[in-house]
């Protein structure tokens, strides 16, 4: 084992926690609905970044390249002044969702590089601007363009020119669970000397204004020498931070509200004048008045003022905060972090030593990791707190206690480190995300990926009526259930990895998912047909209507993915239980029951479940919703995307010898499809083995499959340089209009940014690359061609003539969607496409950014810029092998 496995080891066994601190604290807990007070839910509004500075936060903390323990007590980060700005950089600056024409947008340059599982070594780089940042330009001219054109980013304002800015790399060492090294290097990339105020932070999240009874002592931390401070926590007990800068100025205020800034009508009793912006008044504004000259409080910085750093130079602060006292904190400092940064690159050869001979794939999956492990964060939401206010601020209206936002989620309270999709623009968690961010997750610490599959079935977060928790905003919202496919895919991998499962784990998310089935059969489908309307189902504006409101017609939408997703999900179930019944013969019944479940959904799909229609259109050879409105009407909504290929996810390949280890089921199995003789003709290959005596599961028979793939692997439709587009690139050309009295609802293939406000500004599902679908998709394949083998063939692309097995085609989908970060015969990335400096600058181009979605045509990264929460998939393709 490599030093970093038995540190993980360690981590995982409870022995030494060497998980306690690590990148837990967000970029951006402003606009978020924990932080949100108002009286009508406008958690955009209520607090904003102008005020985020002057406001003591209730659930969380935020900052730039920061850490914090796994409770979020003391927080440790970088702030930046370069003299000209008119605010301290203590936080990223971004665009609200009703400030963008594409919605919320973190307008800033910055790179997670390196991160081991348990942030043993951690570094990022922010890219500071010399010049006065251009907030009010970045806010005016994205308020200026509609949305049919780009978002105006920071690049676009030129304030990079000449390179006239800093490279300030964050990293951080551990010389133990409890003792933290971080050095902030700072580069001036510019052509000539420039000024840098460099404020290394150090506080306590506020957890003594709320007014309740045993919380009111407020932790302390106390100038105790030069560069040196205590810390002081009753909980957290007692640290010591050191910063090599004695002559450095030590700042301190409180961690408190400035109510005469933000005009807070708190009732708690501040005893403090020194508020949460007192160190950006000192240094900015020279308000000697704003820092306590005790030195003591509850947040404190070092103020190492760098009056001229000469071009092409750079400077190093360090800083250690350890529990232990230490006589000389920093000798072996770089010793320390040359061994940290050895024992990771010796991890990663292990992870790594499937990706062929490249270094750029390394590089690239490296980077990936990273953005998955710095997205971990501390995550903190109470509803019923929340909802009812607390003791010492003023009782929030009838109204939000009765009926605000999440008022029947009483139950859910959230006190976690969680994976986000990102860090800014995502700083909360989401069902469907967070279970396919366990797949990469799993490939560097499976105890950590396993624990977040637990952790959305935990009774506290799980609604008593079986749902799982979408998203803060909206926690009743529908996601799509691939739960129990993530769970299934982390317990192989894991078995895999250690040469044997843990059936603990799956049997306690087996049990849970099992009511999350019985939910979603007892309320999306409402009219007992195996038909399920879902609803949004994460897929935005994918379709004709906004599926998650009422329609403009009435009625309701049969949905093909909603059905799908529901076959699949069956069928995962099935799985796990057959899995489990090789521990506890009593898991056969249950795969019967997930097996009889999915003949009747696979049923429903061919026949409608009341055979008066059908989702399948046999003149396009293509699934579509189907719209059924009060009247009794149906009326197929023919927009090719995929929804359409979302049944390609339902199918499962058994092996003969474990059927044969499962008399019950396999008898069940039988007599099913002997009595249901119309049910038996869906899954016609159960009887025929296929390759490796497989038996095959699936929503598809062959001729389907065929006709399906031969659309999707179309250059003209879903096939593009760069992976599978959400929606076929024909309705660029002839876009699909479904017409009642009142209006035309237009469907058109979109490439880039949404041109729809459906369901959000920065929702987009008409065209451009997802990597979640295109990762389903490949596995889909692969478990084809695990049962078809080479017998089965099909032309890729669709009309070159070319023939392909199924396994050939998922590869080389994985190498088009690869493709997008890796760099061409140019050395030019497409995910950069159109920002020269991007491509050819030595301070940016190997430094990657995981976009949230991709260009359907070009490829160029749209959307969050930082979503390595599912866009981390990428770490499993690089390493192509096919099925496992």
């Amino acid at each position: 084992m490599t030093h970093e496995q038995l540190r993980l080891a360690e981590a995982n066994a409870l022995t030494t926690p060497w998980k306690k601190f690590g990148p837990y604290l967000t970029e951006r807990q402003w606009g978020t609905v924990r932080e949100d007070y108002s009286a009508d839910g406008q958690a955009w509004s209520f607090l904003t970044h102008d005020m985020a500075r002057s406001t003591a936060y209730r659930w969380g903390e935020d900052g730039i390249g920061g850490i914090s323990d796994d409770e979020q007590r003391l927080c440790l980060a970088v702030g930046l002044w370069n003299g000209q700005d008119e605010l301290l950089k203590e936080r990223l600056f971004g665009l609200t969702n009703p400030e963008g024409n594409h919605g919320e947008d973190v307008k800033e340059l910055y790179y997670y590089l390196d991160s081991t599982p348990t942030h043993s070594y951690m570094r990022m780089l922010y890219k500071y601007p010399q010049a006065e940042f251009p907030y009010q330009q970045l806010v005016r001219e994205n308020a200026a363009r509609t949305r049919q054109e780009p978002e105006f980013e920071l690049l676009d304002t030129g304030i990079f020119n000449e390179s006239r800015y800093f490279d300030v790399f964050v990293e951080y060492a551990k010389a133990g669970a409890d003792d933290i090294l971080l050095r902030i290097t700072a580069h001036n990339r510019g052509p000539e000397a420039a000024e840098l105020h460099l404020l290394p932070h150090l506080w306590f999240r506020n957890t003594w204004s709320w007014g309740y009874p045993g919380q009111e002592t407020r932790p302390v931390l106390a100038a105790n020498g030069p560069g040196a401070v205590l810390v002081d926590h009753p909980s957290l007990g007692r640290y010591h931070f050191y910063c090599d800068q004695p002559e450095a100025e030590l700042l301190f205020c409180d961690n408190d509200t400035n109510a005469y800034r933000t005009g807070s009508t708190a009732s708690y009793h501040n005893p403090s004048r020194y508020f949460k912006d007192g160190i950006n008044d000192y240094v900015v504004e020279g308000d000697i008045t704003a820092v306590n000259p005790a030195r003591r409080g509850t947040k404190m910085a070092v103020h190492c003022h760098l009056p001229s750093i000469p071009a092409g130079e750079s400077v190093t602060v360090q800083v250690r905060l350890s529990q232990q006292a230490q006589d000389a904190p920093f000798g072996n400092f770089e010793a320390l972090f040359d061994t940290r940064q050895r024992e990771g690159d010796e991890f990663y050869e292990c992870v790594q030593e499937d990706i062929p001979e490249s270094a750029d794939a390394r590089n690239v999956q490296r980077q990936a990791f990273a953005g998955m492990l710095w997205s971990k964060q501390f995550y903190y939401y109470d509803v019923t707190q929340w909802l009812d206010g607390d003791p010492a601020l003023p009782r929030p209206t009838a109204s939000r206690r009765r009926k605000g936002r999440n008022h029947n989620w009483r139950h859910l309270h959230n006190h976690d480190i969680i994976s986000m999709p990102d860090t800014w623009e995502y700083p909360w968690y989401a069902a469907w995300d967070l279970a396919f961010h366990c797949i990469p997750l799993a490939m560097v610490d499976a105890e950590f990926a396993k624990n977040q599959l637990r952790l959305l079935c935990r009774d506290w977060y799980m609604h008593p009526n079986g749902q799982l928790p979408a998203y803060e905003w909206h926690l009743s919202d529908v996601n799509p259930p691939v739960h129990a496919w993530a769970t299934w895919r982390v317990y192989q991998m894991d078995k895999k990895l250690n040469g044997h499962g843990d059936p603990a784990f799956l049997e306690a998310v087996f049990h849970k998912l099992s009511l999350n089935f019985t939910w979603w059969v007892n309320r999306k489908d409402k009219s007992d047909r195996n038909v399920f309307e879902g609803g949004f189902l994460g897929l935005d504006n994918i379709g004709v209507f906004d599926r998650s409101a009422p329609l403009p017609t009435g009625g309701h939408i049969e949905q093909s993915d909603g059905t799908s997703w529901m076959a699949m999900f069956a069928l995962n179930m099935m799985r796990m239980a057959m899995e489990l019944a090789r521990h506890n013969s009593v898991y056969q019944e249950m795969a019967g029951k997930f097996f009889e479940h999915f003949l009747y959904i696979a049923d429903a799909m061919t026949r409608g479940g009341d055979g008066q229609f059908n989702l399948w259109d046999e003149e396009d050879q293509f699934y579509y919703d189907v719209l059924h409105t009060p009247d009794d009407a149906r009326t197929m909504l023919k927009v090719r995307s995929i929804v359409g290929l979302i049944p390609l996810f339902a199918v499962e390949v058994i092996d003969e010898e474990l059927l044969n280890s499962l008399p019950d089921f396999t008898e069940r199995a039988r007599w099913l499809l002997e009595n249901r003789p119309h049910l038996a003709q869906l899954v016609a290959r159960w009887r025929e083995k296929g390759k490796s005596a497989r038996h095959l599961l699936s929503l598809l028979r062959r001729s389907r499959l065929r006709a399906l793939l031969k659309r999707m692997l179309d250059e003209s439709e879903f096939l593009s340089d760069y992976g599978i587009r959400s929606m076929s690139r024909d309705h660029l050309e002839n876009p699909y209009v479904f017409s009642t009295p009142e209006t035309d609802f237009t469907v058109q293939y979109v490439p880039g940014e949404a041109e729809s406000s459906m369901f959000g500004g920065n929702s987009n599902w008409r065209g451009p690359i997802w990597f979640p679908i295109n990762y389903l998709i490949i596995e889909s394949l692969q478990r084809f061609y695990a049962y078809y083998g080479d017998a089965f063939q099909i032309e890729y692309p669709t009309g070159s003539g070319q023939m392909h097995t199924l396994n050939q085609i998922a590869e080389a989908l994985s190498a088009r969607l690869t493709r997008l970060f890796l760099k061409d015969e140019n050395g030019h990335r497409p995910a950069f496409n159109g920002d020269e400096l991007l491509q050819t600058d030595p301070h940016f181009k190997d430094h990657l950014l995981f976009h949230e979605y991709f260009h359907g045509d070009t490829g160029r990264g749209l959307g969050a810029s930082h979503q390595t929460g599912w866009t981390g998939l990428v770490v499993r393709l690089l390493r192509y092998q096919g099925y496992e």
